[in-house]
């Protein structure tokens, strides 16, 4: 208060005008997006046979990024839109290969979100060991063979209140 009444009025509103002056405003976006997804249960799916004692393991989603919302979608804010996907899997635990199914009507950027998201993810690798039992009647694994598979997802984008949303499913 001492400093202000010395400053003089002129001083002290430039003081509070530079003050106000380093403030800045910024404007929050108008839409966001967010995404999920879902795994579908696999109806159509080809399943390995296991030979009597042979034991499978893997194939669970290790590293899932969800779709980003297509910004060039986010403007109309479209319905909801349902993309199904089938990941195939390598040995490797990497996704070789996103399949989309063709939707009628949906705009393609949302169909490149659905592929570069789900490009990114990786998998356990899917494990096929065999066991055996020796004569002691202990059990050992006699060998272990790495195989490809795929999943189907369900990836969801929808809008609400100005706001685009993106889910994912898988079986």
């Amino acid at each position: 208060m001492i400093r202000l009444a010395r400053m003089g009025s002129l001083g002290v509103l430039v003081a509070l005008l530079a003050g106000c002056a380093s403030q800045r405003v910024v404007a929050p976006p108008s839409h966001e997006g967010e995404s999920s997804y879902r795994a579908l249960p696999g109806t159509d799916m080809t399943h390995y046979q296991l030979a009597l004692g042979a034991v499978s393991g893997g194939a669970v989603p290790l590293d899932h990024p969800a779709p980003i919302y297509p910004s060039t979608q986010l403007a109309a804010c479209p319905p909801e839109i349902r993309l199904r996907a089938l990941l195939i899997v390598g040995t490797d635990g990497k996704v070789d290969d996103v399949r989309v199914d063709k939707a009628a009507g949906v705009a393609p950027a949302f169909a490149a979100a659905v592929r570069a998201a789900a490009g990114q993810w990786r998998f356990v690798p899917l494990s096929i060991s065999r066991w055996a039992a020796d004569a002691n009647g202990h059990s050992h694994r006699v060998e272990t063979v790495l195989k490809p598979f795929s999943l189907p997802y369900e990836f969801r984008f929808s809008c609400h209140d100005g706001k685009p949303q993106t889910s994912t499913s898988a079986s």
